[in-house]
């Protein structure tokens, strides 16, 4: 609303111009005046047209606002300084040549002087109009620095707090892992050692339990190391029906054997993913163009895999290694009462085994 009252504004302004300016009731200064006014209707969308439309009624000295207002329109919306300063030479030029109405022109000293008085009046306009188009670069500059300012500011916050979380998990790993660790050693030993049958059954339950908090705590610090941001590191932790992609993915001819619906628990499912993940890793390292075998296998008691793979069809490249990997899968079957073997074949190949209970006593 208030720019339409605006739009009104400006035109009645030019109007009056017109009305008070105009000198001849000639019929072609009277339409070109009419036409520079009714142009300012459409400043805003065709700038340039309108300013070569107020130019004849500026030769016939017939309007001065309209093409004033013209120009501060194109200066406010155009950024191209050569079209500005050819409008104004020819607005100024317009202004003070003589009338092709007149039959009596102005001696040329006369209309160098005009040109100079003009020249300095629709300069002002463009001057104001490049003003106001700089103000507006201007504040949206300042409104994309304090937004890249906020942007810095989470990104700061973000860090601190993955920060945190690293802190938080390296300290429950050192510390509760360790102690949990050690409750399970002792209930183990107390299973062992003890006479009566309630105390074994209670330190059983013990070791269970610890075995299945250090599962829990495991998760957990993953958890608490992740940042907050990548959704997928907040995954569920995977399991036998894995097995398929995991394989897929790996880059290595494998032959999988094996029912992937086993009824075993969670923690024993995971440690199984893991030692076939670590296996195909290690033959992806050191045996490049070696076929792999994944068999899991089932015997009521005992639930396990075993992966072996062949010899190396080409060189391997000389990466280091410090077998955490198989130290991890060591820790995993020992807090799972399983065991883990691993060694090389007869063929010159590899073979990783890990064999669990199905039920820890």
């Amino acid at each position: 609303m208030k720019a339409r009252l605006i739009e009104i504004a400006l035109i009645v302004a030019a109007a009056a111009d017109i009305w008070v300016d105009l000198w001849s009731d000639h019929p072609v200064s009277i339409g070109s005046a009419v036409v520079a006014c009714a142009a300012l209707a459409f400043r805003r969308r065709l700038p340039l047209t309108v300013v070569l439309l107020t130019l004849p009624a500026t030769l016939l000295e017939a309007a001065l606002v309209a093409p004033c207002i013209a120009l501060f329109t194109l200066a406010e919306r155009s950024r191209n300084r050569a079209l500005l300063t050819v409008c104004v030479v020819l607005a100024a030029i317009a202004s003070a040549a003589p009338s092709p109405l007149e039959p009596d022109g102005d001696p040329i000293g006369d209309s160098l002087v005009y040109f100079v008085y003009a020249l300095a009046t629709v300069v002002l306009p463009v001057l104001l109009g490049q003003l106001l188009q700089t103000r507006h670069d201007l504040r949206q500059r300042l409104e994309e620095i304090e937004e890249v300012k906020e942007h810095e500011r989470v990104l700061h916050a973000q860090a601190i707090l993955a920060q945190e979380r690293a802190q938080l998990a390296r300290e429950m790993h050192d510390v509760v892992s360790h102690q949990v660790s050690l409750i399970a050693v002792q209930a183990g030993a107390l299973q062992v050692s003890a006479g009566d049958e309630d105390t074994r059954e209670a330190a059983r339950t013990i070791r269970s339990l610890s075995v299945g908090t250090l599962d829990e705590l495991r998760t957990m610090v993953t958890l608490l190391r992740a940042s907050g941001d990548d959704i997928t590191q907040l995954t569920p932790q995977p399991t036998l029906a894995d097995l398929c992609t995991l394989i897929a993915n790996s880059g290595i001819e494998v032959d999988l054997t094996g029912d992937l619906s086993l009824s075993v628990g969670t923690p024993r499912q995971r440690a199984i993913y893991r030692t076939v993940q670590e296996a195909l890793t290690n033959v992806r390292k050191h045996a490049p163009g070696a076929a792999a075998t994944v068999d899991l296998w089932h015997d009521g008691k005992f639930v396990g895999v075993t992966v072996t793979n062949g010899r190396p069809s080409r060189p391997s490249l000389p990466l280091p290694g410090a077998h955490q990997g198989l130290i991890g899968l060591q820790e995993r079957a020992d807090l799972l009462c399983g065991t883990l073997e691993s060694g090389p074949t007869p063929d010159g190949g590899y073979l990783v085994r890990m064999r669990l209970p199905v039920h820890t006593d």
